[in-house]
């Protein structure tokens, strides 16, 4: 009866141990989120510049607005300009989209690049 009792309170004691885990960086994790966030950010700030520029050649280069390729680019790139579009209106075409389209892709460049560095620091990545 003592080898009994004696067998239950060895398997009980080992019953009430609690697993433990390791501690969440919780921090780490945070600046790891943030980071990827703003490299995301970051990305879409150059593709949308990316498409600017690629309207910019086009149209300086007299590309057939026809091709759906310019068309496509086109449509992208005139949504992407916000007000930037019509900020100055020389008489000649090219020189008007290379200044207007340029001025929005740094535009797209500048606000992406900041935007990533606050969300950065917010996050706590460095």
């Amino acid at each position: 009866m003592g080898e009994h009792a004696e067998s239950s309170s060895s398997s009980s004691s080992e019953e009430t141990k609690v697993s433990r885990r390791a501690p969440v960086d919780w921090r780490g994790a945070s600046g790891r989120v943030a980071s990827i966030v703003a490299s995301v950010v970051r990305w879409v700030g150059l593709i949308f510049a990316a498409f600017l520029v690629i309207h910019v050649i086009f149209t300086v280069g007299s590309a057939n607005p026809d091709n759906g390729i310019v068309s496509f680019v086109k449509s992208w790139a005139d949504g992407l300009a916000l007000g930037f579009s019509d900020l100055f209106t020389p008489s000649d075409e090219k020189l008007r989209v290379l200044v207007n389209y340029g001025i929005a892709a740094v535009f797209w460049l500048v606000v992406s690049g900041i935007l990533a560095k606050v969300i950065r620091r917010v996050g706590g990545a460095s």
